[in-house]
């Protein structure tokens, strides 16, 4: 039986020389390769309690929206700056060479509700951490944070300490 990591390809020296690009749009495009990842993703979910999905944009969006609806749990999108319609809360945080800001609706997250967070990967963890500070000012508590794939040498879980942070697939390097 394939495991979730046969449908990734791997890409050597990509963005540049030493890199392994992980390519997950392999894994979308095979409908195994794709319920696979989701399944495993949920699995990981199995024994926790929660009320609501968090998705970062993009691919946050393509693993969290099936785990919400598998599990009759809502929603929420966290997105670029200015996508948002309504009030919302931001969050500024660093880049490799920068900064971005993220957004989530000011009404998306109820005090005392308990959120996941599902993405694709966590590389250096900078988006999911503010992701968290966003969910925790509206008054969420975030139960668990769940990806499909982890570079562990980028060290991303260092930013997330003291969270139950799990990955489905975990590549040593960068």
């Amino acid at each position: 039986m394939k495991k979730v990591e046969d449908y990734v390809r791997s890409i050597p020296d990509f963005p540049k020389e030493g890199i392994v690009f992980r390519d997950v749009t392999t894994v979308l495009q095979d409908p195994d390769g794709f319920q696979l990842a989701i399944d495993e993703i949920d699995n990981l979910l199995k024994d926790v309690d929660y009320d609501v999905v968090v998705g970062p944009e993009s691919r946050g969006f393509i693993f969290g929206v099936p785990i919400a609806y598998k599990n009759h749990k809502g929603f929420v999108p966290a997105r670029k700056k200015g996508k948002l319609p309504c009030e919302t809360v931001s969050m500024e945080y660093a880049l490799e060479y920068g900064t971005a800001v993220v957004e989530l609706h000011k009404d998306s997250i109820k005090p005392g509700q308990k959120v996941v967070i599902v993405d694709d990967l966590i590389a250096t963890g900078g988006t999911i951490e503010a992701i968290i500070k966003l969910i925790e000012e509206l008054g969420g508590e975030v139960v668990k944070v769940v990806f499909l794939m982890e570079l562990e040498g980028l060290k991303g879980r260092d930013k997330l300490k003291g969270y139950n942070v799990d990955a489905v697939i975990k590549y040593e390097g960068k």
